[in-house]
């Protein structure tokens, strides 16, 4: 897919779609909407280090990313794979600090940077789009707090169980090219091997069926039993 920076016209439409912007009027967006830069990455490539100066708020318009931790060995914790029509790094809006996490392209990947400056004055002078920021961020926090619980409290059985009925369309989850043993490990907080044999496991007792495109969930009641979730 050529990434080919679209139409400001488009974007427009696209920042009345993203929750805390809605019913501004026409005028407030496209003021934001000009001000906002393009940026396309091959996949692999970084869009923000950990570390960095946070630069703003960014909308994924095409692509998939990954926003991970990583150790000094080189090992990672994904904490999130974010997908088109998502934005991240609120950070970059509320706060002038260095990024926490780094992103990094997954595949072929664009987005816009609406920088912090013009996210803050719009903050400024509607505070009705603060709050709905603020909102954005408590459901993030909230998806770190999970997270942590389940790394210290649930086994990767448990942990991948969980994982498979949150993404699953239907019975079934896609796996896109680059959702690869390692990268599934990663978001799971363990190594492949250890993530092989659970999916083992669960494909054993007739829960999963694995393939290269695909994970179908067999039986999703028995499956909510190994997450341990409520039923």
């Amino acid at each position: 897919m050529p990434l080919i920076q679209p139409p400001h016209a488009e974007l427009i439409g696209t920042l009345s779609t993203i929750s805390f912007l809605r019913g501004l009027d026409s005028a407030i967006l496209e003021e934001v909407a000009a001000a906002a830069l393009w940026y396309a990455y091959r996949s692999g490539a970084p869009v923000f280090w950990e570390g960095e100066q946070a630069a703003g708020l960014y909308y994924l318009h095409t692509g998939w990313l990954k926003v991970v931790k990583s150790s000094p060995d080189g090992r990672e914790q994904v904490l999130r794979f974010l997908g088109p029509g998502e934005t991240f790094n609120e950070v970059g809006v509320l706060a002038d600090r260095p990024n926490p996490a780094t992103a990094i392209a997954l595949e072929d990947a664009a987005l816009w940077l609406i920088e912090r400056a013009t996210i803050r004055r719009l903050l400024l002078t509607h505070p009705d789009v603060a709050l709905r920021v603020l909102e954005n961020m408590a459901d993030r926090v909230t998806g770190l707090v999970q997270l942590v619980a389940d790394l210290s409290l649930h086994s990767v059985e448990v942990r991948l169980a969980r994982f498979l009925l949150e993404q699953a369309t239907g019975d079934e989850v896609v796996r896109r090219r680059w959702n690869t043993q390692s990268e599934l490990a990663a978001r799971l907080g363990t190594v492949p091997d250890v993530l092989s044999r659970a999916l083992r496991t669960l494909s054993d007792a007739g829960l999963i069926a694995v393939d290269r495109q695909r994970i179908q969930i067999l039986d999703i009641p028995a499956l909510r039993q190994r997450a341990q979730l409520v039923l």
